[in-house]
């Protein structure tokens, strides 16, 4: 089964992945993060800092990152997010601006620039809606119900972040891709994915959250401009 742990910002759709690959021995497909990509891509730059035109950029990578990742695993796997995140982070973008943290949450009249960045957003949202759709069997919607963490990792409001929720729902059930909405504890959430989707169970509950936990704590949080580009410019 190819299944997607979808969601909005901070849903835990990463660690849950982890937990559920352990739980279940279903090998994972990570997802790199913008923030990874970032110094390769627009090296110097900040997330809030990036043009329409680089954030597309930003999009066509990851989407292409999980698309190989995707294929090298078959049809046998479960996916952190989708490329459906990509598509929703910037058609929200093209209502609440390119620093979805500056304001209060109230979408921003469009300018020519956004305008035509939403267009651009548009068909590439039509591009992965039709990878997804194909490339799935099913997904978990894990409920926006946490609070962002005031790190500096995430740096947007809550009108933005409940926008890319519904954003994620509505491409769902337009694509009539079947999906379980779960929310609660780790432990409830992977047992109520295991029994929905009769996944197999390779080890205990509480050792595959604490394998989880290993892999979590081994993750690169350092900020765009912290890191370096893996790679020379052409």
């Amino acid at each position: 089964m190819r299944l997607s742990i979808s969601g909005t910002y901070s849903a835990g759709k990463t660690f849950t992945t982890m937990a559920l690959a352990h739980y279940t021995g279903i090998p994972r497909s990570p997802a790199r993060t913008i923030r990874e990509i970032m110094p390769d891509a627009v090296p110097g730059k900040a997330l809030t800092e990036v043009t329409p035109a680089e954030y597309i950029q930003l999009a066509v990578r990851r989407h292409v990152g999980r698309a190989v990742s995707e294929a090298l695993l078959g049809d046998t796997f479960v996916a952190d997010g989708s490329s459906l995140q990509e598509w929703t982070y910037a058609a929200a973008r093209v209502e609440f601006g390119m620093d979805p943290g500056a304001d209060t949450g109230v979408p921003a009249p469009p300018t020519a620039e956004m305008l035509f960045f939403g267009e651009v957003a548009d068909q590439l949202g039509h591009a992965f809606r039709q990878h997804v759709k194909e490339g799935f069997d099913g997904f978990v919607h894990l409920r926006n119900e946490f609070a962002l963490g005031a790190d500096g990792h995430r740096p947007m409001n809550e009108g933005f972040r409940a926008r890319c929720d519904e954003l994620l729902l509505r491409a769902l059930d337009d694509l009539a891709i079947p999906y379980l909405p779960v929310g609660g504890s780790v432990p409830e959430r992977l047992t109520t994915i295991v029994g929905h989707f009769g996944l197999p169970v390779v080890r205990g509950l509480d050792e595959a959250i604490a394998l989880a936990e290993a892999d979590y704590a081994k993750v690169d949080w350092r900020l765009e401009k912290a890191r370096r580009p893996a790679v020379s410019a052409a």
